[in-house]
């Protein structure tokens, strides 16, 4: 792992580090590139703006790790708002909503987490939309993955989501390739004994992309990697994969240019937009993935202590 990324991943845990960035005014800049907002109706109005120029949506409501059954109610809740404003503003064909099962309830009890979920799916359901659910560090996978399979016996369009950068991850590809499955990278710090290093996850990447493109499934391809994207597309045509058969996720604020090219050329192209006030994780993990915001952001942050 690259030295600057483990540093930024270790301080996504310091809470003094964590006051620092949240009081910093340099912070809110670099937060608003990309966090949608704190509430539904910052969310709302990033989906607007996204899917006026051609663009799809995936909106994940901050928060994990949740410790209480009371803070993962509230981010049920949280989900069945932003679904009822979806709905409400006609967003919901172009916008589906990501769920993090930490934070609703998976290390309490799965039973819980399993439950929590359930409703957030019928009532996208209801507003014509779905759910995905994000895959967190390796110790959740077998049960995220029991989850997903409850979850799709009623609602058979949930979404996976598998890292590249897990050793299993092919396994799980060909396992799932007749589904709607994101595929990722990885952003948690991993054990060399579970996760690849740097080139290989690349390597696994594009084996996962086949593995995908081979199956019946509906694929997503989440990567801001030029070199990879022009795989992917290049791929997708070898196995006569029409555009509209799968798609391209990015970041919200990460090469925004390159997602309306794709857009224009007639890619689907569905954007990642978190939005809450549990911010501080999510971004730290962000900066990690790009050594060169991190370093701008160490050195503004200096510069106004």
């Amino acid at each position: 792992m690259h030295p600057l990324r483990s540093l930024v991943l270790a301080a996504a845990g310091n809470d003094a580090i964590r006051r620092l960035v949240a009081t910093a005014p340099v912070s809110r800049d670099v937060v608003r590139r990309f966090v949608a907002g704190e509430n539904t109706a910052d969310a709302i109005r990033v989906t607007r703006e996204l899917t006026g120029s051609g663009r799809k949506v995936t909106l994940d409501h901050l928060g994990e790790d949740t410790q209480d059954a009371e803070q993962a109610e509230r981010t049920v809740q949280a989900y069945l708002e932003l679904l009822d404003r979806l709905h409400a503003e006609g967003l919901a064909p172009a916008a589906e909503v990501s769920v993090k099962l930490t934070a609703v309830g998976q290390q309490l009890s799965e039973r819980l987490a399993l439950d929590n979920a359930s409703r957030v799916c019928a009532a996208a359901e209801q507003c014509g939309t779905t759910v995905t659910l994000d895959m967190e560090d390796h110790t959740t996978t077998d049960s995220t993955l029991r989850v997903l399979a409850e979850l799709r016996r009623t609602w058979p369009s949930t979404g996976a989501v598998v890292q590249s950068y897990l050793r299993r991850t092919l396994a799980d590809c060909v396992a799932l390739a007749d589904s709607r499955v994101r595929l990722v990278k990885g952003a948690y710090a991993e054990p060399e004994n579970v996760a690849f290093g740097r080139h290989e996850t690349d390597l696994s990447y594009v084996r996962c992309a086949n593995a995908l493109l081979a199956g019946n499934g509906y694929p997503m391809f989440a990567t801001h990697d030029p070199r990879l994207v022009r795989i992917v597309g290049e791929r997708a045509r070898w196995y006569d994969r029409k555009p509209g058969t799968y798609e391209f996720q990015m970041l919200f604020g990460v090469r925004p240019d390159e997602q309306r090219r794709l857009a224009q050329e007639g890619e689907t192209v569905r954007v990642y937009v978190p939005y809450g006030s549990q911010w501080y994780g999510y971004l730290m993990r962000r900066l990690a993935e790009r050594p060169a915001n991190t370093v701008f952001f160490a050195r503004a942050l200096v510069s106004h202590s």
